[in-house]
């Protein structure tokens, strides 16, 4: 693979207010020296814009008060624009020029698929699409973008691999993220493009999204409403801390597929896909009965809360799958890099930012 330095880079963000995009940024301000760093995001109101503004305000805070962060240097511009908007995307381009391109701006969630699908044609494909011209015609030393664990379908074969088949989808989400590994492949392909597609496994954290099962189970539960627990609890979910997913991102950041000529003079697509997961699926059961203690000892929810009466088992729901589990060895060979984060630590950290974010402030 190709080295990258991001030192004195320009790097864009897409999706910069999102759970994971903010928590990007922060980092890149912490660790890299001297970059550029852009952030493109719509602030729409798929859930609560409040929490996009907190974690924006996170960023400015950084830069305002973290000794260290000030003293890489780096300069932050946040945009509000639609990566959908074609003349939009191509402004920031030619404006910036980036180096490096993140794209982790999408409609996200598989059951808002089913009720509103023309979010994700407009999102994940026609947005997509706008990112992968203007990499065309301003040529960037790597891109990458976030596909999603849900490619994988009801793949009976685990833990999922990179190396597996997946042309069955059972959601339109992940039909769209498959299709922005497709479309990715073919420009690495047509147009020597470095691009690398991750496949993001169950990621939870403080601040992350409200229709995440974690944090939608705290809230109902908080309000005294019963939550549901799909397929009867026999649901596995590699849950991934957000973290982790940005050390990931970062490492693979800094190394592009390598541009190669195949026999017939023509590029081999210099374009990888990787998953980042924690390689340790956790049962849904499991899962609530740790979440339920850390509420209580983070004093979201009182000591004596009687959590068999706000718990329901249903059936499984519509382009839902029982299981996800990452095969990760190739992230390991490539990157020396595997998501270890326990359940127990992630779900703390979030019950205590809870805490802070909606009682403390109260």
């Amino acid at each position: 693979m190709e080295k990258i330095d991001l030192e004195h880079k320009k790097i864009l963000v897409t999706g910069a207010a999102g759970f994971i995009g903010s928590n990007l940024v922060k980092r890149l301000l912490k660790d890299v020296k001297d970059a550029t760093i852009i952030g493109i995001d719509n602030m729409n109101d798929y859930y609560d814009v409040s929490l996009k503004e907190y974690r924006l305000q996170e960023i400015k805070t950084s830069l305002q008060s973290d000794q260290s962060v000030a003293e890489n240097n780096n300069s932050w511009s946040f945009m509000k624009g639609d990566i959908a908007d074609k003349a939009t995307v191509d402004s920031i381009f030619e404006q910036y020029k980036p180096a490096v391109v993140v794209n982790l701006a999408a409609q996200a969630g598989v059951r808002y698929s089913i009720t509103n699908p023309d979010a994700y044609i407009q999102s994940n494909l026609i947005g997509f699409y706008n990112i992968l011209e203007a990499c065309r015609h301003w040529p960037v030393e790597h891109l990458v973008y976030a596909s999603s664990s849900s490619v994988y379908g009801t793949n009976k074969k685990v833990p999922y691999s990179t190396d597996d088949k997946v042309d069955n989808p059972v959601s339109l989400y992940a039909a769209t993220k498959k299709s922005n590994e497709l479309m990715a492949h073919a420009y690495s392909k047509l147009y020597n493009i470095p691009s690398t597609g991750l496949r993001f496994f169950t990621v939870y954290g403080p601040a992350g999204r409200p229709d995440m099962a974690y944090f939608g189970f705290t809230n109902k539960l908080r309000q005294g409403e019963t939550i549901q627990i799909f397929n009867y609890g026999h649901c596995m979910r590699d849950f991934t801390y957000v973290d982790d997913i940005v050390e990931g991102v970062v490492r693979i950041m800094q190394g592009a597929p390598e541009k190669k000529t195949g026999d017939d003079g023509l590029p081999l697509p210099p374009y990888a896909v990787y998953n980042i997961g924690n390689n340790q699926p956790e049962n849904l059961l499991n899962f609530v009965d740790i979440l339920q203690q850390e509420l209580i000892r983070a004093k979201v929810l009182p000591k004596d809360y009687d959590f068999e009466a706000h718990k329901q088992l249903v059936p499984m729901q519509p382009g839902d799958v029982p299981t996800t589990y990452a095969d990760t060895s190739a992230l390991e060979r490539d990157y020396g890099f595997k998501p270890s984060t326990p359940l127990r630590d992630g779900l703390r950290h979030f019950a205590e930012w809870y805490h802070d974010f909606y009682i403390r402030t109260v």
